[in-house]
């Protein structure tokens, strides 16, 4: 008798990877169900919101009812030093981190791949809304990362920074289904998760109360809040050369456009209060609390060591939108390693620099000491530390953190 295909699932005690599980069972796989607990600290979770225990308890119950082993795994430490500590230092670097794309990357479908391989797993599965493809490169098997089949729910930019190696390991169940028909499968199993509502929080940690996350490390201190006006002269160097193709931009214009600006506090006036720059990230509108500007107040830059927020008037601010990104070389990843561009090349792709955000046409451009992603649409509050990926139609090929 032939030996079945084992798949551990991450089951997260959500309607998604039960609903992952149920099909893969269907298909005849041997199934084992997994539970990650990765992180959690009550003092900063809102209550109510994703706790882990319930959610533990659910895929256990989910387990029970598919007739298939459960268990739980604690990589809470690992969570803490590969995510957790991450997410620390990148704020006080003044950084906006994505640590739902590092979470993917280090622990589903590395540590959490591990221990599905010491049960002598072929596969682990999640119920992520992407598909993986499969074509061959001069005689060898090359993995795609495709797009869900729900536009309201493609998750591929959450696994931006996988590997082939992770790629060829990884079964995406749901990913050609619409959410109504994940929930209408889940019902017509009996599933507890049927109804259960999605989880809003990071990575396996819940609902986070963020500044609370945050102040656990980095302690509150007061600083300026600048309002920077709309027509500084470094605003003219952010034009785009008109009638110029992005490939033929001089050194200079490429690094003018792509680069953070960096601001002082004689350039603009004093308009209130803070209570830590590294609570803030570019882009923000909420949370300033300072009123009477008539249009609608954004975070343009922040500037941890100083600790100071640069803000400025309106979502048309030039301070606030951007035509082009950067990404150092050492951290250019490319999914599709066979399409690496090499210094002096240039490529169309479409790109997006956040979940859900529509793709946009754009010039990747390859130089030595790293990438310039130049977009046809200025895009609005490119922060560092936060991921850029582009796209070929539905593939995934790339990504990068931005500088």
């Amino acid at each position: 008798m032939q030996k079945k295909t084992r798949v551990v699932v991450g089951l997260s005690g959500g309607v998604d990877s039960s609903v992952a599980a149920k099909l893969l069972l269907d298909q005849g796989y041997e199934v084992i169900g997994m539970f990650m607990k990765n992180w959690h600290d009550e003092s900063v979770t809102i209550s109510n919101e994703c706790p882990w225990m319930e959610d533990s308890t659910d895929a256990m119950l989910v387990a029970e009812k598919l007739g298939i082993p459960f268990q739980a795994i604690d990589l809470s430490e690992e969570y803490r030093e590969r995510i957790v500590d991450y997410m620390f230092s990148e704020y006080e670097a003044g950084r906006t981190p994505n640590p739902d794309i590092l979470c993917n990357r280090e622990i589903k479908f590395d540590i959490f791949l591990k221990a599905a391989q010491k049960l002598k797993a072929d596969f682990v599965a999640t119920g992520h809304y992407c598909q993986k493809g499969e074509i061959e490169v001069d005689g060898k098997p090359v993995y795609q990362l495709l797009a869900g089949a729900d536009p309201n729910k493609d998750q591929s930019y959450f696994l931006c920074q996988l590997s082939q190696e992770q790629l060829a390991k990884a079964l995406f169940p749901i990913g050609h289904l619409q959410k109504p028909q994940v929930r209408e499968m889940a019902k017509a199993a009996d599933l507890i998760t049927a109804e259960k509502k999605d989880s809003q929080g990071l990575c396996f940690i819940g609902k986070v109360r963020l500044p609370e996350f945050l102040q656990q490390q980095l302690k509150p201190k007061k600083g300026k809040i600048i309002q920077i006006p709309d027509n500084l002269e470094i605003y003219q160097k952010l034009q785009v050369p008109a009638g110029i193709e992005p490939e033929d931009w001089d050194e200079e214009t490429l690094k003018s456009l792509s680069l953070p600006i960096h601001y002082s506090t004689d350039q603009g006036k004093v308009l209130g209060e803070h209570n830590g720059a590294h609570y803030f990230t570019v882009g923000q509108r909420k949370g300033l609390q300072v009123g009477g500007t008539g249009k609608p107040l954004f975070v343009i830059a922040t500037d941890t060591q100083e600790n100071v927020i640069y803000t400025g008037l309106g979502e048309d601010h030039p301070g606030l939108n951007r035509f082009a990104l950067f990404v150092k070389s050492d951290q250019i990843h490319w999914i599709r390693e066979d399409l690496a561009l090499m210094p002096g090349q240039t490529a169309e792709y479409i790109a997006r620099i956040r979940y859900r955000q529509p793709l946009s046409k754009s010039t990747l451009i390859m130089r030595e000491n790293g990438l310039f992603v130049i977009f046809e649409n200025a895009q609005k509050g490119i922060a560092s530390g936060q991921f850029v990926a582009w796209y070929q139609g539905e593939e995934c090929i790339g990504s990068g953190t931005i500088f």
